[in-house]
C-alpha cells in the first residue's frame, strides 16, 4: 500500500476495521520510519492531508529523537482530537549502547525531546529494546528507570532480532551476536515491568517480523506464544507492573481480572 495516497490509505482501512470491529472513530497512525525528519512544511503538509480525513480522532506519529524541535511538536500539539501520542525511539539509556548501534544520539536527546512534547500536551510512548549488542538484563532495567523519570506516558518493549541484508545480521553470521533465548527475554521484560511507573501504558511487548526477514532467534516468530508465556510468568510468580516501582505501594486494582472501573489518567 506504500504508494497509495495517504486519503486511500486510511480509507481501506477505516473501511476494513469497520466491517471486521464496527468501530467509528481512528487514530491516524504513522509509524513506519522517521515521520518528522526533513522541514517543517513537509511535516505540516501531511498533518493537513489528514485533517481532512473522515472520524479522525488523534494522531499516533513515530520519530527519532533527533528529528524533532519545539516547532514541530507544536505542529504536531496543534493536531485535532482526543489523543496525540508522540513515539520516540530510545532503545537504550545506555550512551555507549547507542553508539555501537549507531543510533545517531544520545539518551539525553530523548529526555529532551520527551519534555518538549509533554511541556506541549502530546502524550509521550517510549520505544525500548532489550537484548541489544552488549547489554545485560541490569542494562535493559536501567533504561526502563531511565523512562520511569521522564513524563512518557507510553512504552514499546521489543525483543531484538535479526533481519536478512543488515549489518546485525552480519554480526550474527560471523558470531559476534547471540540473540536472547526466549526465556531469557521472558525474564527480562516480566522484571522490567515489576520496575515499571504502573500508570505507563504497555502499547507493545514483543517485536513483530515481517514474513521472509527473520534469521534468528526462531522464536520471535510466534508472537501469540510469546504473549501467552510473559502472561504466564507474571501469573506464577505473582509479578505484576509497578510492583517495585516505588510508585504504587499495593498491587492498582486494574490490573485485577475482576476490576470494571476507568483506568486512571496518566501523570
Amino acid at each position: 500500500m506504500q504508494h497509495m495516497s495517504l486519503r486511500d490509505q486510511y480509507m481501506w482501512w477505516r473501511d476494513t476495521f469497520y466491517k471486521k470491529y464496527k468501530v467509528q472513530r481512528f487514530l491516524a497512525y504513522l509509524q513506519s520510519f522517521t515521520n518528522t525528519y526533513g522541514p517543517l512544511s513537509k511535516l505540516t503538509a501531511v498533518l493537513d492531508q489528514l485533517r481532512e480525513l473522515p472520524e479522525i480522532q488523534g494522531l499516533c506519529i513515530g520519530t527519532r529523537p533527533d528529528c524533532v524541535d519545539r516547532e514541530k511538536i507544536s505542529a504536531l500539539a496543534a493536531f485535532p482530537g482526543s489523543e496525540c501520542w508522540l513515539e520516540l525511539g530510545l532503545q537504550s539509556s545506555n550512551d555507549r549502547t547507542l553508539k555501537k548501534i549507531n543510533r545517531g544520539h544520545d539518551a539525553a536527546s530523548f529526555a529532551r525531546a520527551a519534555t518538549m512534547a509533554s511541556e506541549e500536551g502530546l502524550a509521550v510512548c517510549a520505544h525500548i529494546i532489550a537484548g541489544l549488542p552488549g547489554e545485560t538484563r541490569e542494562d535493559f532495567l536501567q533504561t526502563i528507570a531511565f523512562v520511569n523519570d521522564l513524563p512518557v506516558q507510553g512504552i514499546k518493549i521489543h525483543n531484538l532480532y535479526v533481519c536478512r541484508g543488515t549489518t546485525l545480521g552480519t554480526w550474527w553470521e560471523h558470531g559476534n551476536y547471540v540473540p536472547l533465548q526466549r526465556a531469557e527475554y521472558i525474564d527480562w521484560v516480566i522484571h522490567g515491568l515489576a520496575i515499571l511507573r504502573p500508570d505507563i501504558v504497555i502499547h507493545r511487548i514483543n517485536g513483530d517480523p515481517q514474513p521472509g526477514e527473520l534469521l534468528a532467534p526462531a522464536w520471535a516468530g510466534n508472537k501469540s506464544q510469546i504473549l501467552q508465556a510473559i502472561h504466564n510468568e507474571l501469573c506464577s510468580q505473582d509479578i505484576w507492573q509497578g510492583q517495585l516501582s516505588g510508585y504504587a505501594a499495593t498491587q492498582p486494582p486494574w490490573f485485577s481480572r475482576s476490576y470494571q472501573g476507568d483506568i486512571p489518567p496518566c501523570r
